[in-house]
């Protein structure tokens, strides 16, 4: 899997090279998804019933 990401990346890079003014937005769009999210922090503590 990560070398598939890896490889991904690269071709984004090639096309950003490429088409670089055209579509920044767009690239830094695919950016943003390619990375991947923060894992969700549990609360620490203990939470009584209501």
């Amino acid at each position: 899997m990560l070398a598939a990401h890896a490889d991904l990346a690269r071709k984004v890079e090639s096309l950003e090279r490429k088409y670089d003014g055209q579509f920044r937005v767009v690239f830094e769009a695919i950016r943003d998804l390619m990375t991947p999210p923060a894992p969700a922090k549990k609360p620490i503590g203990f939470h009584p019933k209501k």
